[in-house]
């Protein structure tokens, strides 16, 4: 279904690009910081003399502190815009990401990836609100999409280059070296950044203390479409997200035999199809917006089955050919995550958007945290059976499909009346 543009949407073109570049290259950065650990966990084990509960509470932090920040965040960007919130984001994760270079101790450690969760947690709420603020609305799942594409670009950077730099020059070199993207994504944007075209300013409102940020998260969640938006970010996100930011390559390495060179070519695999994927699905939703649910809940049934596969392959390790369709599949769940965004979207009006988007975007961190946290304890309590410690990525994905079930119904009845009102709206003539 192709949507026109509606009265009052912004112009989007190259300026449009120019100034939504800046604020991408801010998030691409961050997921660089993000999945830094991904390269590094068998080394952070060995740095820190941690074991695997202990490793994966790296992650664990980061994604708790993230998760509980989106909600804030979506509230920060409705109230202050995306400049400020960004310049925020920014400070934190650069400066978490150069603690982490230089810490002397596991708990050291442990800050300096919470200060990084932080500031990471402000990046894609703001850059989501800096599309819908520079492009048409009939843009929104491409451009988030995009984003989401450039993020997984980042990732790559961090699978290739970072994972080099961290073999080649050492711990402290490379997590410090890598700081300084921080630092001239910082300059780029207090140098070039607006919130919003010349004549689109949003309506200003007063601050109304608690008690509207109460209404505000209340408003936004009673909407189906925001729940329906958070349960597929929740059910599709996760597999990948813990495959990428920590056990993908303990797994290759410890249970399937690889090397640590194939299985860096996996991880790379994994993120080029998150790629591709992801253009894909940005262009099919924009054109046929019907097809987000399918999308999603294949997504779900293909992921399932192949790690079902590989987990109960005959014989110690599965076959290389099953490993790599794997992470082709694991691929395509950041873009089903993508999805998400586009229930909540049509379900909140402007005002809410950076809220909405935030309860959305709580849904994978929290399923990819508490997977997280459930692989290491299985690991340490089965002596290393990664059959059984990735085995709980089907409990999760059992738990999200049933949620999105119950509520795909409602979502639509309730997106199709905001429609029509839109269109009334749009062709009424004042008498």
């Amino acid at each position: 279904m192709n949507r026109s543009a509606l009265p009052g949407d912004p112009p989007g073109g190259r300026r449009a690009m120019a100034v939504w570049g800046i604020g991408v290259s801010v998030y691409f950065v961050a997921v660089i910081f993000r999945t830094s650990l991904g390269v590094a966990g068998l080394d952070a084990a060995d740095r820190f003399h941690v074991n695997a509960s202990a490793l994966s509470t790296f992650s664990i932090l980061q994604l708790l502190v993230y998760a509980g920040m989106q909600i804030p965040v979506g509230l920060l960007v409705d109230r202050l815009g995306t400049k400020k919130v960004l310049t925020l984001g920014v400070v934190l994760f650069t400066a978490g990401q150069l603690g982490f270079a230089f810490s002397p101790s596991y708990g050291t450690a442990l800050a300096s990836r919470a200060l990084l969760g932080c500031g990471d947690a402000m990046t894609f709420i703001s850059v989501l609100r800096l599309g819908s603020r520079w492009f048409p609305a009939r843009r929104g799942p491409l451009v988030a999409q995009l984003a989401g594409l450039v993020g997984m670009a980042g990732n790559l950077v961090s699978t290739l280059v970072l994972a080099r730099l961290l073999h080649g020059i050492g711990w402290t070199p490379a997590f410090a070296g890598s700081s300084l993207a921080g630092v001239v994504v910082l300059v780029l944007m207090l140098l070039f950044l607006k919130d919003h075209p010349e004549g689109h300013e949003p309506e200003p409102f007063p601050h109304q203390g608690a008690a509207y940020v109460r209404r505000q998260i209340a408003a936004s969640w009673r909407e189906p479409g925001t729940r329906l938006g958070l349960w597929v970010h929740f059910t599709t996100q996760f597999p990948a997200m813990v495959f990428l930011l920590l056990w993908g390559l303990p797994f290759l390495v410890e249970a399937q035999g690889l090397s640590r060179a194939v299985a860096g070519e996996l991880l790379t695999l994994v993120v080029l199809s998150n790629m591709v994927v992801g253009l894909v699905y940005g262009q099919v939703v924009a054109r046929h917006h019907e097809a987000r649910l399918p999308l999603a809940l294949g997504t779900v049934g293909a992921t399932a089955l192949l790690w079902a596969a590989t987990l109960a392959w005959p014989g110690e390790r599965a076959p290389m050919w099953l490993l790599v369709v794997l992470c082709v599949v694991l691929g395509s769940c950041g873009p089903a995550s993508m999805l998400g965004f586009d229930f909540a979207r049509p379900a909140n009006p402007p005002e809410r958007q950076g809220t909405a988007s935030g309860i959305t975007n709580m849904g994978g961190f929290v399923a990819s945290m508490t997977t997280l946290f459930a692989v290491g304890v299985l690991l340490d309590a089965t002596d290393g059976d990664y059959t059984v410690a990735f085995s709980s990525v089907f409990v999760l994905q059992a738990l999200g499909v049933s949620q999105i079930l119950r509520l795909r119904g409602r979502a639509a009845r309730r997106e199709r009346e905001r429609l029509v009102a839109s269109r009334v709206e749009t062709v009424h003539v004042p008498v």
